[in-house]
């Protein structure tokens, strides 16, 4: 199979039209075939008590990505122990599925964090490529021979705010799509 897998991995709490630009950005490159979304059930370096459930937010990803050809949701991790650590759900994936090749995508905030990460020298071993975001330094390994920086269309937008938006009774029209709208509505996500 000619080209990388790209992860992008998240907890997607909840999926954005920001998530949703940089998977179709990082599509764009001629290096990656498809785009998996790895939704993690706990992030080791987020609370998880601010997490909507595993399975809603697993269908809020279906939902946003719409049966997209190139785009696809990837709950692997949660079949894996928690909290997950993207070494050892790449050495799995790696045996899964041994006719990819298997690229990282991650935005500068967690580059910059990257030396902090279990074994993250295994990592720099993959291509990775990074969506720089406003108000955060990439650190030194920006300048690693395996990481590509990407001029990404960025928003400034996040799922906190999303999150204190719905908590508020707010609108979160056009920041998420209809169908992950009308998903945390029926559910009642984040209004607590």
């Amino acid at each position: 199979m000619a080209g990388h897998t790209a992860l992008f991995f998240g907890s997607f709490n909840p999926i954005h039209v920001g998530h949703l630009i940089i998977a179709s950005h990082i599509q764009d490159l001629h290096t990656v075939k498809e785009t998996w979304l790895v939704l993690s059930p706990h992030n080791p370096l987020k609370k998880k008590k601010t997490l909507a459930p595993d399975y809603d937010r697993l269908e809020m990803v279906h939902l946003a990505l719409n049966d997209h050809p190139a785009l696809r949701p990837c709950d692997i991790e949660f079949r894996l122990p928690q909290p997950s650590y993207t070494v050892d759900t790449l050495a799995y994936m790696d045996e899964k599925y041994p006719e990819r090749e298997f690229a990282l995508v991650m935005g500068g905030d967690s580059l910059a964090s990257l030396h902090k990460w279990k074994n993250y020298e295994q990592l720099l071993e993959r291509q990775i490529y990074v969506y720089a975001r406003p108000d955060y330094e990439l650190g030194s390994l920006a300048e690693h021979p395996h990481v590509h920086i990407l001029k990404a269309p960025l928003l400034q937008i996040s799922a906190s705010y999303i999150r204190r938006r719905l908590a508020d009774q707010k609108s979160i029209a056009f920041m998420v799509s209809d169908a992950v709208a009308d998903y945390i509505e029926s559910k009642r996500l984040y209004q607590d």
